[in-house]
């Protein structure tokens, strides 16, 4: 049976790379009962961590799903990874979670994918308690990570937990709400002892004690009053009332511990179950004219918000139920194909575990395998009601790599499997470059390119090399030229004969291709006139500068000849071809490149030396303007080729704070100097080709 939506609590574990996220997932679990000991993730064996290539890089790539009962609530935690590479899984558990547990170092404090999280989960009215972990380490200071979090997020940050000693001597943490200690002794569930408040810390307790009460009364003004007049104020009290200012980000709960020694874990989880809101009191979701309730007697909504591809079972769709009942052997209609889906078995992930559920009800997280048609961003409902989840703004992917299959035939394969990891990850990018024919995978980062060839091996068999893409350089003409292309076989019998003049012309760029037929007298006959325009077309593919296409010309066809006998399509065909090239070759022929406009954002402290960057790569900035959080966005105009190295030198310039993308302008001639490589590039790649 389903539990009832007020007694549910949908969380994203969210925040920074290497702030222990899948640790506190780990010790949550274990501290709840739904598994059996506390993995680890050095030791590659903790629930949430799975895939080799995830346990190989001691990091989270995926989303998971986790879901336990504590104090007779249902709580669905979705564990996320941290690096910003694999933003949009995190972005897929934020948008169905009423609330985000937001995990930072006590060593490092706020760091700037904790920002970017952050400004999301303000975007998407959610409630926002965080986790100050890693107590126990060297340099790690509560009080310093509480400062970095009032100045990154306002005043409304508040401790509600301070811990008891520092570093490496962390034994508890006092609760400030009920004024009570707790001392934790070893990591097994029962390792927490209520004690007196250390002498030490009285008078510290007592200080932040009253900065909670500032901000709680702050969201009741019958509480405010009795406050202010010094009159005790109960338990529940309080607890309703943070509970009340979190629900709609007026307040953020501060809590604390050390994941990797289950200390706090049970108090974080009491947090959760006492702070956070349910989806009843979160409220209901207004999707364009629909009001969606967390009810059981109404019609079932459910979203996709995440889908996994799994060589075995085909898809795995994760979904949350926004009104109605999920049911097992029961059909839905997907909103996005108009088609009809059957759902078989419903799936439940239990700790370490899967297992089967009949329903899940309105609020609930659960996940269905094998249907036919559904992905991640597509509804299942009731009947057919054209539904749009507001679309989440994804960064776009700027590290790009031709791909080829190490093994011939292998093509089909190589793509299919892309095709699911892009279902899977919507930050992938697909696509066959239509100049240069490769096909094309791009993803957010090296790491994320790199996890992407790792996962077509490991899960798919499909072995693929990568190299930097070609840069699509094209050609044109700057003056006028005239030329005679005559083709004239004899050999015995019937021969080959076509003769044509032609005349061309540069266009304005972005024009394209034109052909003017202006023979007059039918000096040339009508019937031959295309095959002239396709010889013209065919040497236009390979320019005379470097081989490249050649783009805004006027070819105006006025004279030839024909014989009776001899004259044919093929012939006329092979005349307009050598016409074209001599013509080329005496219209002052220049090569072009592709011109992107990149728009970085970076720190603040960072500008000078990023603009300093784009101009060594023969960069014009176009401007910059204050981005908020101590961001600025730059524009410049760069050249695509200068361009596909720059992700890592960003990178390292920025400290791993910058991000940048870029889209395609216009074509400019390339500089004389710059024109020669390029050329001499082109003809040591036709004679690689041709030896």
């Amino acid at each position: 049976m389903h539990k009832p939506a007020d007694r549910i609590r949908n969380v994203a574990l969210v925040g920074h790379r290497g702030t222990g996220k899948t640790s506190l997932h780990e010790a949550l679990l274990f501290q709840a009962g739904a598994v059996n000991r506390l993995g680890s993730v050095t030791e590659g064996t903790t629930v949430s961590d799975t895939d080799p290539d995830e346990k190989a890089r001691q990091m989270s790539i995926s989303a998971a799903l986790s879901s336990f009962e504590w104090q007779q609530r249902k709580v669905n935690l979705i564990d996320t990874p941290g690096d910003s590479s694999f933003i949009a899984d995190a972005l897929g558990a934020l948008r169905v979670c009423e609330s985000a547990v937001f995990v930072v170092s006590a060593v490092m404090g706020v760091e700037v994918h904790t920002n970017r999280l952050w400004q999301r989960a303000a975007d998407l009215d959610m409630a926002r308690l965080v986790f100050v972990n890693m107590l126990d380490r060297e340099r790690a200071d509560f009080f310093r990570a509480l400062d970095s979090l009032k100045s990154a997020f306002g005043p409304h940050v508040v401790a509600t937990e301070i811990p008891i000693g520092s570093e490496h001597e962390v034994t508890g943490v006092v609760d400030l709400v009920d004024m009570k200690a707790y001392r934790y002794e070893g990591a097994s569930r029962e390792n927490s002892t209520e004690i007196e408040i250390p002498e030490e810390l009285s008078d510290q307790a007592q200080e932040y004690r009253e900065k909670l009460m500032d901000e709680v009364a702050e969201n009741s003004d019958a509480l405010m009053e009795r406050y202010l007049e010094g009159e005790e104020i109960s338990h529940e009290e309080i607890v309703a009332a943070l509970k009340e200012g979190t629900n709609h980000g007026h307040v953020f709960p501060v809590t604390c511990g050390v994941a990797t020694r289950n200390l706090g874990s049970n108090r974080l989880l009491d947090a959760i179950v006492e702070d956070l809101p349910s989806p009843v009191l979160h409220g209901g979701l207004q999707v364009g004219e629909l009001n969606l309730e967390p009810v059981e007697d109404r019609e079932l909504f459910a979203y996709v918000f995440k889908t996994r591809a799994d060589p075995f079972a085909g898809r795995i769709n994760l979904f949350r139920v926004y009104q109605g009942v999920m049911k097992q052997d029961s059909q839905v209609l997907n909103t996005r194909t108009h088609g009809k889906e059957r759902i078989g078995s419903l799936v439940s992930f239990e700790g370490a575990g899967t297992g089967h559920a009949t329903d899940f009800g309105p609020g609930d997280i659960g996940a269905v395998a094998k249907l036919k048609e559904t992905k991640a961003g597509d509804w299942l409902a009731a009947r057919d009601e054209p539904l749009t989840m507001p679309s989440i703004k994804l960064p776009a992917p700027v590290m790009a790599f031709a791909v080829t299959p190490k093994s011939k035939g292998d093509e089909d394969k190589v793509f299919t499997a892309l095709r699911r990891l892009q279902e899977e990850d919507p930050t992938i990018d697909l696509h066959r470059d239509p100049q240069t024919a490769e096909q094309i995978v791009a993803g957010l980062s090296q790491v994320h390119v790199e996890v992407i060839v790792e996962r077509l091996k490991s899960r798919f068999g499909a072995e693929v090399s990568l190299r930097p893409p070609r840069v699509p350089y094209q050609e044109t003409i700057r003056k006028p030229a005239k030329a005679h292309g005559r083709h004239k076989k004899q050999t015995g019998g019937r021969g080959q004969f076509g003769d044509c003049h032609i005349e061309i012309e540069p266009l304005s760029p972005g024009e394209g291709f034109e052909f003017v037929d202006a023979i007059k007298g039918g000096v040339i006959p009508s019937g031959f006139i295309p095959a002239v325009e396709k010889g013209v077309l065919e040497a236009m593919q390979e320019g005379v500068v470097a081989g490249y296409p050649v783009k805004d010309v006027r070819v105006r066809l006025y004279d030839g000849s024909y014989h009776t006998v001899d004259s044919s399509e093929m012939a006329f065909k092979v005349a307009g071809s050598l016409a074209m090239k001599q013509a080329l070759e005496q219209a002052a022929p220049v090569l072009l490149e592709p011109i992107m406009l990149v728009t970085v954002n970076v720190p603040e402290d960072a500008v000078g030396d990023v603009i300093g960057d784009l101009n060594s790569r023969r960069g014009r900035p176009l401007g910059m303007e204050p981005a908020g959080a101590g961001m600025t966005e730059v524009k410049a105009e760069v050249p695509m080729s200068e361009m596909l190295s720059y992700a890592p030198d960003l990178r390292s310039i920025t400290g791993g704070q910058g991000e940048f993308a870029m889209e395609f302008l216009r074509y400019e001639e390339v500089p004389g100097h710059l024109a020669n490589k390029v050329m001499d590039e082109a003809r040591a790649e036709r004679e690689a080709v041709r030896a």
